[in-house]
């Protein structure tokens, strides 16, 4: 996913001149909108593009019509080929000689608009940022921790450290976890007492040892917001070995559940 940050600095700086203009989209395609359970949003997109198309017939700028119409295709096209994998929503920008094209789905509602101007309107882009710049969220259990790199409700990294029981090192590592406690079911409860005596024991100075790989990481990749989403005191240990500044503290365990569950969790 591209910086948005950058690309909105981009199209603040867009100005065109007739015959060409800038087209602005902003498509609701959420699901689990009631107004959406029909796939509504085929006739607002549809609507929304012959009503400029109508308005240029009607102009006479043939040259003008003829850049819509190249806009339009380009427009159509990305919709096609992304239908079976919609988010909440789809934002467009674009110009005919292709100078201006942005096109991203998010997993962040918008009020469907469309303009075709001289400048890229971007009001709501602007506003959907604000409320998930980019974004860390650091999700604790006990010596796995993992982390979620986001932006306007959007997955784009993920990392995951876990701490070596015998090193009392933190790895990391992609995958599956593997520090499960793995035993029959005779000695389960009884490893999982000594599991848990250890790591209340040691949390604070474990903690201690992964939190500037995890500053690192919102340093690299430049966090407005971090959120750590866990138990509260195992999350607030971590909060106070970081250095950089935690947004807010979610207490509930949600290691193991999906992606798209924990964000909508932490932008709700």
């Amino acid at each position: 996913m591209r910086n948005i940050k950058k690309e909105m600095k981009k199209l603040a700086s867009v100005y065109v001149e007739k015959p060409h203009r800038v087209f602005s989209m902003y498509l609701n395609t959420d699901p689990s909108d009631p107004d959406q359970q029909g796939r509504e949003w085929k006739i607002h997109l549809k609507n929304g593009l012959n009503s400029f198309e109508n308005y240029l017939k009607e102009d006479g700028n043939r040259e003008e019509k003829r850049n819509f119409k190249m806009v339009r295709e380009m427009v159509e096209n990305y919709i096609r080929e992304h239908e079976l994998n919609l988010s909440k929503s789809i934002v467009i920008f674009a110009t005919a000689d292709q100078k201006v094209w942005f096109a991203e789905r998010f997993q962040m509602p918008v009020v469907t608009e469309f303009s075709w101007e001289e400048t890229a309107k971007i009001d709501q882009l602007k506003k959907m940022y604000h409320q998930f710049p980019k974004t860390g969220i650091i999700l604790t259990q006990k010596e796995s921790i993992k982390v979620m790199d986001a932006e306007l409700g959007t997955l784009k990294d993920t990392n995951v450290f876990e701490l070596d029981l015998d090193t009392e090192d933190w790895k990391e590592h992609t995958g599956p976890s593997h520090n499960q406690l793995s035993m029959g079911s005779g000695g389960r409860s009884t490893k999982q007492d000594e599991f848990q005596e250890r790591f209340e024991a040691n949390r604070y100075r474990w903690y201690k040892r992964v939190a500037p790989k995890l500053d690192k990481l919102a340093k690299d990749k430049q966090w407005e917001s971090i959120y750590l989403v866990g138990d509260k005191q195992e999350a607030e240990d971590l909060k106070s070995h970081m250095n950089k500044v935690i947004t807010d503290i979610i207490n509930k365990n949600m290691l193991d559940h999906e992606e798209k569950q924990v964000i909508d969790t932490v932008m709700a």
